[in-house]
C-alpha cells in the first residue's frame, strides 16, 4: 500500500550565494493542512514563473527515489530535501505518469508533468553540477494539479488510479527535453500534461511540417 510519508512546508529563505529567495527548503509538519488548487497552504512558492500555477500546484517525490540518491550520494536525506510538498512511500516514481491520480483522504491530485531541475536545487544541493546529475538519474518526481480539495496529513493511504491512456512516464517527459522524439511528444499530447508543456510540444511538432 502507497502511504503519505511527509507532507513539507517551506518558508522564505536566501538562495546560497544570491540576494534572492527561494521556498525549496521545506521542512515535514505533522499537522493537518489544507490543500487548494493552487497549492498547500502556508507553503513558500516565490518564482511564480517557473513554479506554482494550477497545473503545477503541488510537487510530490517518492521514497524509493529518495532510497536511490541515499545510496548514490552516501548519505540519508530528509523528507523535503528536493523541495517537494508530498514525499509518498510505496510507488515507483520514476515510473509515474500524466493523467494518474493520488487520492488522499478527500484531496485527489492529477499528474501533469516532470519537474525539470534548476540552478536553485544545484545550490540547494551545494553541488554546481547537481542540475546535470539529476538529468541522468532520471528520477524527476511530479507535478501534480488538485482536483479535489481538502486537508491531509503524513501517514495517510493514497490510493492510486493509473491513466488509462497510452502512458508517458516522467522518466520519458524528462528524456524529451534532451532528445524531443516526436513519437513520444504525440503520445503525451493525448494525456492530461501541463498547459505549457502541451504547447511546447505542439510548438515543436508543427514546426517538423
Amino acid at each position: 500500500m502507497a502511504i503519505l510519508a511527509s507532507v513539507n512546508i517551506g518558508e522564505p529563505q536566501p538562495i546560497p550565494g544570491k540576494t534572492a529567495k527561494t521556498g525549496i527548503y521545506k521542512q515535514p509538519v505533522e499537522t493537518d493542512v489544507q490543500v487548494t488548487r493552487e497549492g498547500l497552504v502556508g507553503d513558500a512558492v516565490l518564482d511564480r514563473r517557473h513554479h506554482g500555477g494550477r497545473d503545477q500546484a503541488v510537487y510530490v517525490y517518492f521514497a524509493d527515489d529518495y532510497q536511490w540518491w541515499s545510496q548514490e550520494l552516501g548519505t540519508e536525506l530528509a523528507p523535503g530535501t528536493f523541495g517537494e510538498n508530498l514525499t509518498i512511500a510505496g510507488v515507483e516514481g520514476h515510473a509515474v505518469a500524466p493523467g494518474d491520480r493520488f487520492q488522499i483522504g478527500p484531496v485527489t491530485l492529477e499528474v501533469t508533468s516532470h519537474r525539470t531541475p534548476c540552478n536553485v536545487l544545484a545550490a540547494r544541493m551545494g553541488d554546481k553540477g547537481f542540475v546535470k546529475r539529476f538529468h541522468q538519474a532520471g528520477r524527476p518526481g511530479a507535478y501534480c494539479r488538485v482536483i479535489e480539495d481538502g486537508s491531509l496529513r503524513a501517514g495517510q493511504p493514497v490510493l492510486i488510479t493509473l491513466f488509462e491512456g497510452d502512458r508517458v512516464s516522467v522518466r520519458d517527459l524528462m528524456a524529451l527535453e534532451r532528445d524531443a522524439d516526436p513519437a513520444v511528444m504525440r503520445r503525451a499530447l493525448k494525456a492530461p500534461i501541463h498547459h505549457k508543456m502541451r504547447s511546447e510540444y505542439e510548438d515543436k511538432l508543427a514546426r517538423l511540417f
